[in-house]
């Protein structure tokens, strides 16, 4: 069995790596050669933390396994990061543990990944101005991983607690582009692509701040209860998630789909336009949103490619199990 320490995943996985898995991720589950098993995420009731399994079983790839890890809010103060992930992949032929790989890094880099995915296919060529709501640890990944997606000029950012917005701010001094913190109203008025990613439980953006043409990648909703954004604006867009499953049971639609703002059929998995089954953007004036739920294949698929080069450069652990 091979083990990927978190310590080596910095050198190993790159945005364009993650990128390249996560898209032909979305494309095999769109034509029905991977799937994901049914996702478990549950409070524990011990030190407020949530934690679950992700898992599926791509059969084109022949990625079969886990995540295993959670959200433990008290984490930071023991300087460690709050998301706690453990990635578990099996032989497909044998079904022998094949490796255990470091999900921290990974599951940011394959989250802002799906949302540059999501642009790459949705968003309007002549995107100028990339809106991100949240400053947690995941968002400096997708402002990262976004922004090389379209010829951006300007970053624009809002944060319930402004002064947190300094990491961003730098990360766009990193990328060369000018950076402002604004209302949302603002945010909404200039963006043409927005990314929420934010762990809230009540809709921060509505449909009356954003304009036409924006496209919209909600990334902080996985969990029953959680909303970035108001059924309105679900309801006014041409509406595209990773799995339908998980969008309407623990995604962004979940809400909209719970008061009949939408249906499931007005739902199209991102994997259909990769896979060129479905057009994608209808005009320069329709707003698109991508529903982010995260799905456990996501995570096999950039484990997977890790193995790969872990082996390759050798710094893989490889013991008897």
């Amino acid at each position: 069995m091979i083990i990927v320490p978190e310590k080596e995943i910095a050198a190993l996985m790159t945005r364009s790596a993650a990128f390249e898995a996560v898209e032909k991720v979305f494309a095999s589950m769109a034509s029905g050669s991977a799937y994901n098993f049914p996702v478990i995420r549950e409070a524990i009731g011990h030190a407020d933390a949530l934690y679950g399994f992700k898992s599926g079983f791509d059969r084109a790839a022949l990625n079969l396994g886990l995540k295993s890890g959670g959200y433990w809010p008290g984490n930071a103060a023991k300087g460690i990061t709050n998301h706690q992930s453990t990635i578990f992949l099996f032989d497909a032929d044998t079904g022998k543990c094949r490796a255990i790989v470091g999900g921290n890094l990974l599951t940011a880099l394959r989250t802002a990944a799906a949302a540059a995915v999501s642009v790459a296919h949705l968003a309007r060529q002549d995107a100028k101005v990339l809106g991100i709501i949240g400053a947690g640890h995941q968002a400096s990944y997708q402002l990262r991983a976004v922004a090389e997606q379209r010829g951006f000029e300007k970053i624009v950012a809002w944060n319930r607690s402004p002064e947190k917005l300094d990491g961003l701010r730098d990360v766009a001094a990193e990328l060369g582009l000018p950076f402002e913190s604004v209302t949302l109203d603002e945010l909404g008025a200039q963006s043409d692509v927005i990314v929420t990613i934010t762990s809230s439980f009540d809709p921060i953006l509505r449909a009356a701040q954003v304009r036409p043409g924006t496209h919209i990648a909600c990334m902080g909703t996985d969990t029953k209860g959680k909303q970035e954004v108001d059924n309105a604006l679900v309801g006014a867009a041409n509406v595209f998630t990773d799995e339908r499953a998980q969008s309407i049971s623990i995604g962004e639609c979940q809400h909209a789909i719970a008061d009949r703002t939408i249906q499931e059929a007005d739902i199209t998995e991102l994997g259909a336009v990769i896979n060129g089954d479905h057009p994608g953007r209808g005009s320069d004036v329709e707003i698109t949103l991508f529903d982010g739920t995260g799905v456990g294949l996501q995570d096999l698929a950039v484990a997977s490619s890790v193995v790969d080069l872990a082996v390759e450069k050798g710094v893989a652990l490889e013991v008897e199990f």
